[in-house]
C-alpha cells in the first residue's frame, strides 16, 4: 500500500512541475562518496526519511544560499529539522591528485566544523556519471524520497517559484505545508 502511495505521488509531482524530475529513474537510486576521513559512505544510509542532496563544486556552494536558508528557518519555525536528512556533496574531481587532494579534503573537514553536517567528498566524479548525470560545474538540489528515489531535481541558481516548488514537495514528503507563499 505504501509503495502504491508513493508510486501515485510521484506520478502526480513529477506532472505538475517542469522542475521536478524530469527523467523519472526506474527506481531507488544509490552511489557509495566517500567521508571527509576517507571512509566509503553509501547514499542509501540516509534511506526512511526525505533525503536533500546538495552536489555543488567549491565555487557553488553560495548559489542556493536562499534554498538552505528557507530550509533551516522553516524546519526550525516549523520543528521538522529532523523530517528530512540533508546530506551535502563536494564534488572535489578536480582535485583527485597529491597534494590538492589533501588541502581539499581539509577545507572540507573544517567546513564540516562550521556547519556541523558531514560532507560526503566525490573524488571520481560519481554523480557527475550515469544514473546521476549532475552538472559538475554548479550546485544541483534533488529531493529524493524515503526509498531512494528522485522527485525533485534543479541545477544551477533556484528563483525563489523554483524555492517554493521545491518546498511543496518537500512539505508533502512530511505531511506539513511548508511553502512560503501561505504563511503570514
Amino acid at each position: 500500500m505504501t509503495a502504491r502511495i508513493a508510486g501515485m505521488l510521484t506520478a502526480a509531482l513529477l506532472a505538475a512541475s517542469p522542475s521536478l524530475a524530469d527523467e523519472p529513474q526506474g527506481g531507488p537510486l544509490d552511489a557509495t562518496l566517500r567521508g571527509s576521513d576517507g571512509k566509503e559512505v553509501a547514499l542509501s544510509r540516509w534511506r526512511g526519511k526525505p533525503v536533500i542532496l546538495f552536489y555543488e563544486d567549491r565555487h557553488s556552494t553560495t548559489l542556493n544560499s536562499p534554498l538552505k536558508e528557507a530550509l533551516f528557518a522553516r524546519g526550525q519555525e516549523l520543528e521538522l529539522l529532523e523530517a528530512a536528512w540533508v546530506v551535502a556533496v563536494a564534488n572535489l574531481e578536480s582535485f583527485d591528485f597529491f597534494p590538492a587532494r589533501g588541502l581539499a579534503l581539509s577545507h572540507v573537514r573544517d567546513e564540516e566544523k562550521k556547519w556541523g553536517i558531514p560532507i560526503l567528498v566525490d573524488l571520481k566524479g560519481t554523480l557527475g556519471a550515469p544514473p546521476w548525470n549532475l552538472p559538475k560545474k554548479t550546485s544541483s538540489v534533488l529531493l529524493l524520497d524515503g526509498s531512494g528515489t528522485v522527485l525533485y531535481r534543479y541545477s544551477g541558481r533556484m528563483k525563489p517559484e523554483e524555492i517554493e516548488t521545491f518546498l511543496r514537495v518537500l512539505g508533502t514528503l512530511v505531511g506539513q505545508d511548508i511553502a512560503q507563499e501561505q504563511r503570514p
